[in-house]
């Protein structure tokens, strides 16, 4: 028969065993504790970095995205392709989407194919777009603000009111 100790059903041989095996192993583990591997960004971040001018990027957010490029060849294509588009539209140069729709071409990134086949259709007018100085910026933004004043008055206010509250606010 076996006499039980303390620690559950193990021999009292047992518990001795144990910690002379762990005195002994205790010789090779590592000095330096092994650092916890950093959780891997959200995407929406990746895609702010992508999107920012790597001039105004932190160094660390540059260390980042940096590294993750370095692990994703089609992530880092695709980090170039949208760099050199936003110059296009920074530098107005919608001569040369032509020569960046080709090198698109070129790489097997079938999302941003589907993007060229888009921009094809209608590649005049993006041309001028990418070219023009004029913006339809606050076009859009009254637009939006007479679509809020709708959503905020469905169901409770008349046509009448809605026109008087657009043209209170401009």
């Amino acid at each position: 028969m076996v006499a039980l100790g303390g620690a559950g059903d193990q021999p009292s041989g047992a518990t001795e065993a144990v910690q002379t095996v762990r005195r002994y192993l205790r010789n090779f583990t590592p000095t330096a504790p092994v650092p916890a591997p950093r959780p891997a960004p959200r995407p929406r971040r990746v895609v702010r970095w992508i999107m920012t001018n790597p001039s105004n990027l932190p160094d660390e957010d540059t260390l980042s995205l940096k590294e993750i490029r370095a692990g994703c060849p089609e992530l880092d294509e695709v980090t170039d392709h949208v760099r050199d588009f936003a110059e296009m539209m920074r530098d107005l140069r919608g001569d040369q989407l032509p020569q960046w729709m080709e090198r698109v071409e070129h790489d097997p990134l079938p999302a941003l194919h589907s993007l060229i086949n888009g921009l094809r259709r209608d590649q005049d007018a993006v041309v001028a777009g990418l070219s023009s100085p004029w913006s339809s910026g606050q076009v859009e933004g009254q637009n939006t603000r007479v679509k809020l004043l709708k959503r905020a008055g469905y169901g409770r206010a008349n046509f009448d009111l809605l026109r008087k509250r657009i043209l209170h606010r401009t």
